[in-house]
């Protein structure tokens, strides 16, 4: 029996999930306007090992989403996993977003490919294509979206989803072009690919892990 602890703060969405075998045994969330997985995070792991009725010492690794994403919550996400991987002394998984949004979407819904979307501000998304076995078909990109951005794919039925999706709906006018609101990176939907990596051993150097931030961190100006 394999336990896996798994962690997603790449966008506003703060979330985790416990596993077992691959299998989804509690989950806590919440979405909130702004960034507040400092404040959440560590009672959300807590909460979620109290419900599954087991303690810390038992998590075999922790799966994190590694982003793209907000640098922020990216960076929330990374040190929690870190400190309770030292902690445990267990290995650390890295699992990548976007995948995993895609991943969870061809279980429920058909598509020739699905192109998961993260909003990077502005009409810059961060976004990938995957075809319905989730390999990847065109790697991870920030997209600055315009009517031309996709039309490569789009001879067969791209499915657009993701909080970036919904901006692009009224730009992205084609007949293959199909789009879900509502859909959001989840540590519920890291299970899988998490535990596949457990069992091949795909773990990460804690010390030198950094997630995958695409773009460079750009601070904006403090108000006066």
């Amino acid at each position: 029996m394999t336990l896996i602890l798994g962690i997603e703060t790449a966008t506003k969405n703060c979330s985790v999930a416990l596993f077992k075998d691959g299998v989804l045994m509690a989950e806590k969330q919440h979405m909130a306007d702004g960034y507040t997985h400092a404040e959440q995070l560590t009672l959300f792991i807590e909460e979620v090992v109290n419900s599954a009725a087991i303690s810390l010492k038992d998590v075999d690794a922790v799966a994190l989403s590694k982003g793209p994403g907000s640098y922020t919550g990216l960076r929330i996400g990374t040190s929690t996993a870190k400190g309770l991987c030292y902690a445990l002394e267990i290995p650390l998984l890295a699992i990548s977003t976007l995948k995993a949004m895609a991943f969870a979407m061809t279980e429920s819904k058909k598509s020739a490919i699905y192109c998961p979307m993260i909003d990077a501000r502005r009409m810059e998304v961060f976004s990938a294509l995957f075809d319905k076995n989730n390999k990847e078909i065109r790697g991870v990109q920030a997209d600055v979206v315009h009517e031309k951005t996709y039309a490569e794919f789009l001879e067969n039925e791209v499915l657009f989803f993701g909080d970036g999706a919904l901006k692009c709906k009224e730009i992205i006018n084609h007949k293959n072009a199909k789009f879900i609101e509502g859909i959001f990176p989840s540590a519920k939907d890291i299970g899988i690919l998490a535990n596949t990596k457990f069992e091949n051993k795909e773990f990460e150097d804690v010390a030198y892990f950094e997630p995958f931030y695409l773009k460079d961190f750009v601070a904006g100006k403090k108000s006066v």
